[in-house]
């Protein structure tokens, strides 16, 4: 109706299967394919910036007091969590992870090759 009463939806904050560092495969999406390194992950809204995927552009005015030069410049957008697959580092194949507890915690494993991660 108005332009400033829009109410964004918050999902409650959950521990995903995708963390920082973890290379990713992107499942869906115009970068379908693709696999990258995840920068960050926000779990309050369910999603991650990945390296290079999802780029939208923004022009960005010069400004010298800040020493920015303006133009159109290329940025991640946040993609949702459930659009990624983790890629195991040992097997090198994209693949579900389960967990175990261990002594020092808890721990990620892949279910196909059994190694932790």
């Amino acid at each position: 109706m108005y332009a400033g009463s829009r109410k964004v939806k918050e999902v409650a904050p959950h521990k995903g299967h995708v963390r920082k560092g973890d290379t990713v495969l992107v499942l869906s999406g115009k970068d379908r394919g693709k696999q990258a390194k995840v920068l960050r992950v926000i779990p309050s809204k369910g999603t991650a910036i990945v390296e290079r995927v999802n780029l939208y552009k923004k022009h960005t005015r010069p400004n010298p007091q800040k020493n920015i030069q303006g133009g159109i410049l290329e940025r991640e957008a946040p993609i949702k969590l459930t659009k990624l697959q983790v890629v195991c580092p040992s097997c090198n194949t994209p693949t579900r992870t389960g967990s175990h507890r261990t002594d020092e915690g808890s721990k990620r494993f892949c279910k196909q090759c059994e190694t932790e991660m």
